[in-house]
């Protein structure tokens, strides 16, 4: 038992005096000990449930902060402590592999991405050369991670006490309108596609084009060849991913897609208006796809118009509105670390995740079933429902073929870069 400083109370005689400053110095003692008890159960219930089941981030960008600071060339460069590498701002790299492991993180989409300037000059190189400097990290740290492209093989790995390691390509200019490039990505280990990044596609609008007054370009959601993408990703159980898409974008997709599908880091829009965000209406559509929105901790979405640090409390309260909302099956976490310049108070890195999850238990109405959901259960099940609907749908449907319309291409001046041969009619050249 600890002791807090006793308060002498002088009533009647000594021995009356000195039993009520032991009862006093005993009651406050025992307050403050259980405050401390608590603290600490709610400390060791996260650590022991993080140690049994694997916490899966649905995007991560240490791949984009590899390309830009050390040109993807990752010999003679110590990767258990990247805190000496400042990106452009200053801020240190806030993903390596001490603080993965204090992190207690057990499995990690990698994101894979190149900006969209990319688009129609060398997209796919670009996107292949961070799948690459991927694929020879997790070799060089074999002992740290592996390279995972099912929810089985993500079990295996943390069995292994390994990181598991799936990618997902941030943006739809990877596949450059090609089902071609779609389904080689796919071979090569990419389990998830970002239909857009801050840049429409030929085939699908981006979140942009809902910010008032908004002059962009308009695909008006999904075009019919992005329909058709959609089915493709479908067929091959590769998971679509709506951050980053319009509200349009979000609503065609989810009328069409027969799989579950992911919103790899976005947030609550009922909380901040942001248009990267979900609105209430797309998550009651999420809990009816059986998908899930995984939180990111990005500032910007967490609160609108900050005039403070944004905190711990204030990403719980985007947990808990996701699952208020869509329900415990659909909300994971994806806090975009290493994407984001500015972070919340308390949640600096990857090594913080614990953090949360103690602040959700301290909450009381966090069950161990519901945190084992939340943390990497949601996702799982998300990647195995895909898998098992690819199954199905690669009996009934035939890879497509098509080309995109040329049309297409050439609205968005795409076809400069392009040799073209296989559209018979060459009029546009």
């Amino acid at each position: 038992m600890v002791f807090a400083k006793k308060h002498w109370i002088i009533i009647g005689s000594i021995g009356s005096t000195l039993a009520i400053a032991i009862i006093v110095g005993v009651t406050v003692g025992v307050v403050v000990g259980r405050r401390k008890s608590e603290q600490t159960t709610n400390e060791q219930r996260a650590f022991d449930i993080l140690a049994q089941n694997p916490l899966i981030d649905g995007h991560n960008d240490w791949a984009m902060i590899i390309r830009a600071i050390l040109q993807n060339n990752i010999s003679g460069h110590d990767f258990y402590n990247m805190t000496q590498y400042d990106r452009k701002n200053g801020t240190p790299s806030q993903t390596d592999i001490i603080r993965l492991r204090k992190g207690q993180v057990g499995g990690q989409f990698w994101s894979i991405y190149t900006s969209c300037e990319h688009q129609g000059k060398d997209a796919i190189m670009s996107f292949m050369e961070q799948i690459d400097v991927m694929n020879r990290l997790i070799e060089k740290y074999s002992d740290v991670f592996q390279f995972v492209r099912t929810a089985n093989e993500i079990r295996q790995a943390f069995q292994a006490k390994r990181i598991a390691s799936l990618f997902g390509v941030e943006g739809g200019q990877a596949i450059e309108s090609s089902f071609s490039i779609l389904r080689l990505f796919y071979q090569m280990g990419v389990r998830y596609m970002t239909l857009t990044h801050n840049c429409n596609t030929p085939w699908a609008d981006q979140n942009q084009v809902d910010r008032i007054n908004s002059t962009l370009i308009k695909n008006n959601g999904l075009t019919e060849f992005g329909k058709k993408i959609i089915t493709e990703m479908n067929r091959l159980g590769m998971l679509i991913d709506l951050s980053h898409v319009s509200k349009k974008t979000m609503l065609d997709v989810l009328n069409i897609t027969r799989s579950p599908v992911i919103f790899s880091h976005s947030s609550a829009w009922t909380l901040c208006n942001h248009t990267r965000n979900v609105q209430d209406d797309v998550l009651q559509l999420i809990k009816s796809n059986r998908g899930i929105v995984m939180v990111a901790f990005t500032p910007g979405f967490i609160i609108c118009n900050r005039q403070r640090r944004v905190t711990i409390p204030d990403v719980a309260a985007h947990i808990n509105h996701i699952r208020n909302v869509a329900g415990i099956d659909s909300v994971g976490i994806g806090a975009d670390y290493d994407g984001i310049d500015d972070t919340p108070e308390g949640l600096e890195d990857v090594s913080t995740y614990p953090k949360i999850i103690e602040y959700l238990i301290s909450q009381g109405n966090w069950t161990n079933d519901d945190i084992i959901k939340l943390i990497g259960g949601n996702i799982i099940r998300v990647i195995e429902e895909n898998e098992k609907i690819s199954r199905d749908l690669q009996k009934i449907i035939q890879p497509f073929e098509d080309l995109i319309p040329l049309n297409d291409l050439i609205k968005y001046n795409l076809t400069q870069c392009r040799y073209l041969d296989m559209y018979t009619d060459t009029s546009y050249l």
